[in-house]
């Protein structure tokens, strides 16, 4: 039997899985892309303007490590040094997240077992999901080529093939992160480390002007150029290393067993040393917590030391202020730039939540958790311990961020930490409409990342685009006032807090009713 029968009714499985989360990520990957000219128009009229801005990042390090030096100051070429990182970035994430779902996710809980029973072949499923995967990235291309080519043909394919490569890359990466660990949650985190090195490593080079941004796929994606006299030899470097990669996938899937992996999985102690459900919460989730945290710091230093230059960068700009305005607040230019930034945090603090509220959602499909309630472990100490970790996970992220802020700016620490502390009541609420959903709906657990990135959307976008106030108000985010610069309203915070409780209790309330796996 060859080795990629059933490829076919996989991909197409694949795909009925995923007609939601893919057309998600599509969708607010491309909005963020696409709104990006007409926000550049209207912040940056006229060719004097855009030709300031380009001499102003040329000057400026810790400005060209956030976004990438500014290639050319056509509007496309804004358009690209805007979001074109930010792009790939999301695309790699997406096809990391396709990949693993597909492959190691799969053979953890026991279906593909069930599946290689019949007549598939021993790489179908690895082939079906990086079908999948080139399908999504291909499409992202696509939307992103047509959305753009009104702003220059060559450009607009050379930004969308190079955006829908790096996704590849990082999908060939996840693959090989497949075989060689024995875990879904490590494979993650393994093809994650090694996104988050790629942006580091981009963001030195630019910083620097080194070499090191050619060491990162993130770093190809500018060197292409799009709109700034293509490269298009340097998206064959994006293919030769999905094509590397996906050999190395799929000579190593050949040659291990089902459920195996290369790097042997460390036994654990000889006696047990969890002594409570809330132990064994911090132990599945620590790993996470911890990689959150530095990320976190390094966000609020990065931030924190681009104040005094970003205020610079936009106190001339009637424009470009009136965008900070609506996201931080119509306080002085610093203090505008700080609450933006913050409030940028707070949404991304989101996401760690919603995920570590799944992990609940996840212990229960595996299997895992019906042995460990069969003992004396109730409901509410099982989810209690990971809702301890979520909940207290977002305030120690935004603790961190905010002396990550005051280390990068060297000023105000009591007001730089409060405000990023008063982002966590709106993370709360999000964490708990997941788990209200998980309650009650646990199929449908998984919309909690279609509400966080809703709420992402709005909260960066939005204010850009100028959306109306009702639109805004629909995230909770924006209900807080926009510290550092405002006057501080324990009202709307205490409401949140209150909704947290509540819809908490009724999470609570529907997983103790309902039948496990349900």
């Amino acid at each position: 039997m060859s080795a990629l029968v059933g490829t076919g009714v996989l991909f197409r499985f694949a795909l009925r899985r995923d007609r939601v989360l893919i057309p998600v990520w599509i969708g607010v990957n491309a909005l963020m892309v696409l709104s990006m000219p007409g926000t550049l128009r209207g912040l940056y009229a006229t060719e004097a303007e855009r030709s300031a801005l380009r001499g102003q990042m040329a000057g400026s390090a810790s400005l060209r490590a956030l976004t990438g030096p500014v290639l050319d100051d056509s509007l496309g070429g804004l358009t690209a040094w805007r979001v074109g990182v930010y792009a790939g970035l999301l695309a790699a994430v997406m096809s990391l997240l396709i990949v693993i779902r597909h492959t190691r996710d799969e053979e953890e809980s026991g279906r593909l077992e069930v599946i290689a029973s019949g007549a598939v072949g021993r790489r179908a499923p690895l082939s079906s999901a990086l079908l999948a995967s080139s399908a999504a990235n291909g499409v992202l291309a696509v939307v992103l080529f047509a959305g753009l080519a009104s702003l220059g043909v060559a450009g607009a394919l050379a930004l969308g093939l190079a955006v829908g490569l790096v996704g590849l890359v990082f999908a060939s990466a996840a693959a090989v992160a497949a075989q060689l660990t024995q875990s879904a949650r490590l494979a993650r985190g393994l093809t994650s480390a090694l996104l988050g090195a790629a942006f580091v490593l981009r963001a030195a080079g630019d910083s620097a002007s080194s070499w090191l941004t050619w060491a990162s796929p993130l770093g190809w994606l500018e060197k292409v150029r799009a709109f700034a006299g293509e490269r298009w030899w340097v998206l064959g470097l994006l293919v030769a290393a999905c094509a590397v990669q996906g050999f190395l996938a799929y000579v190593l899937a050949g040659r291990r067993d089902l459920g195996m992996s290369f790097l042997p999985t460390r036994p654990g102690p000889a006696v047990g040393r969890l002594g409570s459900a809330g132990a064994l919460a911090w132990r599945l989730q620590r790993a996470s917590l911890l990689g959150w945290s530095i990320g976190f710091f390094l966000a609020g230093v990065v931030y924190g030391s681009l104040t005094e230059g970003a205020a610079d960068l936009v106190s001339g700009n009637s424009g470009a202020r009136a965008v900070l305005e609506r996201m931080g607040g119509a306080a002085g230019v610093t203090d505008t730039f700080l609450s933006a930034m913050i409030s940028m945090l707070g949404l991304v603090s989101a996401l760690y939540v919603v995920g570590a509220v799944l992990r609940l959602s996840g212990e229960e499909s595996s299997g895992r958790a019906e042995p460990l309630l069969a003992c004396a472990v109730s409901r509410f100490r099982w989810a209690g311990g990971h809702l301890v970790i979520a909940f207290g996970g977002a305030g120690v992220l935004m603790l961190l961020a905010g002396l990550g802020f005051w280390a990068g700016y060297g000023q105000r620490p009591g007001a730089v930490v409060g405000a990023c502390l008063l982002q966590v009541p709106a993370a709360w609420t999000l964490g708990a409409l997941t788990l209200l959903l998980y309650g009650f709906l646990p199929r449908a657990a998984a919309a909690g990342w279609a509400l966080a990135g809703a709420v992402l959307l709005i909260g960066w976008v939005g204010p850009a685009l100028n959306a109306p106030a009702w639109l805004l108000a629909l995230s909770p985010y924006d209900h807080l006032p926009k510290l550092p610069g405002a006057e501080m309203a324990w009202g709307p915070a205490g409401a949140l807090l209150t909704l947290t409780t509540l819809l908490t209790a009724a999470g609570l309330t529907g997983l103790r009713h309902r039948d496990l796996a349900g």
